[in-house]
């Protein structure tokens, strides 16, 4: 049958359920998604993931270039020290023993009496068989093989702790630790050289590198009272030199 305009009947429109209005949008409901589409979103999450983890990448060889460089700059430190002569052989013990006392691994002063005084020797000294102990030690810094080095220094301090190389052995065992990077025990090992050999002429220097192993640690409130003892008790050292410049800094 033919409707008055020109139909058969059936309806022009398109059928419910088709179209922009139809069963998907009125149910609320989304399309799915095409598979070409399921792919460019985990292209796109894979993209995000590669971009964080190049992020944190980088970071951590940000923090590994300073690690290296300050490896390096203790290390330089160590061979301009050997390069000076000013460690093979072991200093003259001298008078200038701290006024305001010793000062302990935490940089806290500590009066004389409260220091813990070397323990006895094991046997006679014998001023020949412990030079060539404290030689071989230091030779393995010149090698560079600092953990070696430790280990004979620290051996030489319990067998020695009375020789006249015993406080350049306390004191080096601070600087191997040092290059270590084992900030704790270097930090421990320059305490102990005003502790155990007040009188000894390594003192100013022990303490100039204990203030440079807590402003390492962090522990800035201590740095200030390490270097200003340094400066008033052992004037026109090096170490008082060093010690004003780096005040004169904070």
């Amino acid at each position: 049958m033919v409707d008055g305009d020109g139909t058969n009947g059936a309806s022009s429109n398109p059928p419910s359920g088709y179209g922009t209005s139809g069963a998907y949008a009125d149910s609320g409901a989304q399309a799915p998604v095409s598979a070409q589409g399921q792919l460019f979103m985990q292209l796109q999450q894979m993209q995000e993931d590669i971009a964080r983890l190049r992020g944190q990448v980088e970071v951590q060889q940000n923090d590994i270039q300073q690690l290296k460089q300050q490896s390096l700059e203790r290390y330089e430190d160590l061979d301009r020290r050997i390069g000076t002569g000013s460690a093979p052989a072991a200093a003259a013990p001298s008078d200038n023993s701290p006024a305001g006392g010793n000062v302990n691994a935490a940089g806290t002063p500590v009066p004389p009496a409260a220091a813990q005084a070397p323990a006895a020797s094991t046997e006679p000294g014998d001023p020949a068989k412990e030079k060539l102990y404290y030689d071989a030690a230091f030779d393995l810094i010149k090698a560079k093989d600092f953990d070696k080095a430790a280990l004979a220094f620290a051996a030489f301090l319990r067998k020695y702790p009375n020789s006249q190389y015993a406080g350049n052995a306390q004191y080096w065992l601070g600087e191997v630790n040092l290059a270590k990077g084992d900030l704790q025990a270097a930090g421990q090992a320059f305490a102990k050289v005003s502790q155990l050999y007040p009188k000894h002429a390594k003192v100013p220097d022990s303490l100039y590198k204990l203030a440079d192993v807590e402003r390492r640690l962090g522990h800035t409130d201590r740095v200030k009272g390490i270097l200003q003892q340094v400066v008033s008790q052992y004037p026109g050292t090096s170490a008082a030199q060093l010690a004003q410049r780096d005040l004169q800094k904070m």
